[in-house]
């Protein structure tokens, strides 16, 4: 990956902004991003249950090497609030997560969950009606048969393109607590659906029926210990699957062991520091987020303050570990106080696996560069992301005198925050969300 940088270390240069602001109403907070494998496709959740779809502009003639932006594509409602009358309880429409099935044909699958319910989605597109019906007029009204003289043949007319979101499967009725992410199974045939105690195994085909993969439920809940915060599948071999726990470790499991994966492969968790033990060890040590890199040697994961890298091989320590926003922890008790504590950060690999993102507060979201050593931060908002605009680096001022460009730790805003980002699968372009608004960069062209 070439990322253009000046004299600076670690200043990275995104241009190419292209600045999507989806409206500013509560429910309209994105609560998920997640691009399709080939990257043409960009979709976005949000809080009221709507799935928006954004495609990439094909190449202009006038600029064959310079790609589009991206442009609504399809926006449809995927999930809607409901009611559980045996237990009393709302489900909110909320989505949690999305994620793209490879294009086998012409048209687009991606799945969506809310707390409780999965959903396939169909997007397609239709340019052609069929004209010249023998039993119904034009109107779609069915004909007397006695004004019928002769036999047509019915043919395909052209007509404004229009994209079509239905939905082919519902996968319900199988979680007990919230959902907190889905990953497919590299065999394309299944997916796992997990909530905070339970994993289960789907095939795409059934939606009556699901495997129990994992439970950590104890007999007496009193005695519950940790919960399930994230899973994935491994992205080459169907299964090996990763999951992480509040606890701060994480668990590799390998179904041809047994049906029930609940003794893990392998194990993976740091040792605490003892020096460092405080009243916040545990919250701030709770994974937000797991990936597997691209390659499928690494896993990377989020806690409250760093990201990890990890080998497969090692399971004793991580191989590399970047603060995300240490200047935090003197901060803790603060946000304790207002719960910003529990915020649930995302992490992305670059397409090569050499960069790793996360996001922060203030609208701030780090990079890190695994072969320099580098990092960056930047800030995603209205006013510096100006179309074709150079975002510059920021910095973060913990005590002392504060330079002109360097930005104070008391003077951050932490109802601003960076939870949700993703890395396109093979160029330099991200997508942040940050609150109610959607920023897509792309590193500098020549």
């Amino acid at each position: 990956m070439n990322w253009k940088a000046d004299c600076k270390p670690g200043l990275i240069y995104l241009s190419e902004v292209t600045f999507l602001c989806v409206s500013y109403l509560p429910a309209d907070i994105i609560s998920t991003v997640e691009f399709n494998p080939t990257g043409e496709l960009l979709a976005t959740g949000d809080k009221g249950g709507r799935v928006v779809v954004f495609q990439r502009e094909q190449e202009s003639k006038n600029q064959p090497h310079r790609r589009g932006e991206y442009n609504v594509y399809s926006t449809f409602q995927s999930h809607e609030p409901e009611f559980d009358y045996l237990k009393s309880l709302e489900i909110e429409e909320k989505i949690n997560k999305i994620r793209w099935l490879p294009q086998q044909n012409a048209a687009y699958f991606l799945l969506s969950t809310n707390d409780k319910t999965v959903k396939l989605w169909k997007i397609s597109e239709r340019d052609k009606r069929p004209e010249g019906y023998n039993l119904k007029d034009e109107e779609g009204r069915i004909r007397d048969p006695a004004t019928i003289t002769a036999l047509r043949v019915p043919v395909l007319q052209p007509m404004d393109l229009m994209v079509e979101a239905t939905p082919r499967r519902v996968f319900s009725n199988a979680h007990t607590y919230h959902i907190n992410s889905i990953s497919v199974s590299n065999d394309y045939e299944t997916y796992m659906s997990t909530d905070d105690l339970r994993i289960n195994l789907w095939n795409l085909e059934i939606t009556n029926q699901s495997f129990n993969i994992v439970d950590i439920k104890p007999a007496n809940m009193e005695e519950l210990t940790e919960v399930i915060t994230a899973a994935e599948f491994h992205p080459n071999q169907c299964n090996t699957f990763i999951y992480s726990s509040s606890k701060g470790s994480i668990r590799l499991c390998d179904m041809r062991a047994s049906a029930l994966c609940d003794n893990h492969s392998k194990f993976f968790e740091e040792p605490e520091d003892p020096s460092n033990r405080s009243f916040f060890s545990e919250i701030i040590s709770s994974i937000s987020d797991v990936k597997f890199s691209h390659s499928g040697r690494y896993l990377m994961t989020r806690d409250y303050l760093t990201v990890k890298v990890w080998d497969l091989n090692m399971e004793s320590k991580p191989l590399e570990t970047y603060q995300v926003h240490d200047y935090l922890r003197s901060k803790l008790c603060s946000l304790y106080e207002n719960d910003c504590i529990f915020d649930k950060f995302e992490c992305v690999w670059n397409g090569s696996d050499s960069v790793i993102m996360t996001g922060s507060y203030n609208n701030f979201f780090r990079m890190f560069d695994r072969n320099t050593k580098r990092d960056v931060t930047l800030e995603a908002s209205r006013e510096n992301s100006k179309p074709r605009a150079i975002l510059k680096p920021r910095k973060v001022c913990v005590g002392g005198k504060r330079r002109k460009d360097e930005i104070s730790v008391d003077s951050l805003d932490f109802s601003k925050k960076i939870l949700h980002t993703a890395w396109h699968p093979s160029e330099n372009i991200i997508a942040v969300a940050a609150t109610n608004n959607l920023y897509i960069f792309q590193d500098k062209v020549n």
